[in-house]
């Protein structure tokens, strides 16, 4: 057991033990994408600081399962608007990993879910050959930007004629192994994912600051309503923070 005296469990059962990779392990023997989202909110529900990034309602706490939740998923799955807003670039490897990802890269993908490919160059180029920056997008993206992407390294995946569509998001994954898929958003990306049914797991960390009306919420946008029951997994705490884990009931 690797424990971290940062953290405290309040549930299933109060304790001061806590393994994070254990606790936010994935299920054993997956025969499917596995879709987990990881995402931030303030006390009274805001997606986002007053910046508009989430940094604001981070802390190094909310960082340590981050990156705890990085090294255990094959590919990171994001919105090209939080791609661009928050700075992603390819994950970099971490010492701390080796555990995590024995018999897998040392990275996982990032995975950019865009119609226009406007994603920074470093994001396209920068990714190490068996990790590669994976984008999907549309049948009418710009033919430019497509060949740009390839050129830079990346692989480009049509998901879809005029958007991109979940399911085929989760298919292409599944064709390349990556079963462990690890969403950070943005809103409206988990909106769709939620819409299509096919959000297994919601990590949730609640930081302590109310941000008031302005902020989203962590599922925003146009995609049909749907709702689903879900599990408690566990609850912890650190200096104000809380960490939740849902499962689909």
């Amino acid at each position: 057991m690797d424990t971290d005296p940062r953290f405290r469990a309040l549930l299933p059962a109060p304790s001061a033990q806590v393994d994070l990779a254990a606790l936010y392990a994935y299920p054993a023997a997956l025969d499917r994408p596995w879709v987990r989202c990881n995402m931030v909110s303030s006390a009274d529900g805001g997606a986002w600081g007053p910046s508009g990034r989430t940094a604001e309602l981070s802390s190094p706490a909310d960082r340590r399962v981050m990156g705890v939740l990085r090294g255990l998923c094959d590919v990171v799955l994001a919105g090209a608007a939080t791609a661009r807003i928050e700075g992603y670039r390819p994950v970099r490897p971490r010492e701390v990993w080796g555990r995590l990802r024995e018999g897998r890269p040392d990275t996982p993908s990032v995975a950019v879910v865009t119609r226009t490919l406007d994603v920074h160059p470093d994001l396209l180029a920068g990714a190490p050959g068996d990790a590669p920056t994976l984008v999907f997008t549309t049948a009418d993206a710009p033919e430019g930007r497509v060949r740009a992407a390839k050129d830079a390294g990346a692989e480009v995946v049509v998901a879809g004629d005029r958007s991109v569509e979940p399911a085929a998001v989760v298919r292409a994954l599944a064709e390349r192994g990556l079963y462990r898929v690890l969403c950070e958003g943005g809103p409206h990306l988990l909106a769709e994912f939620t819409a299509a049914g096919l959000v297994d797991e919601v990590c949730l960390t609640t930081s302590p600051h109310l941000l008031g009306p302005a902020a989203s919420r962590i599922v925003a946008g146009d995609a049909p309503s749907h709702t689903a029951d879900l599990r408690l997994g566990h609850l912890l705490e650190s200096e104000g923070t809380l960490f939740s884990r849902y499962t689909r009931a």
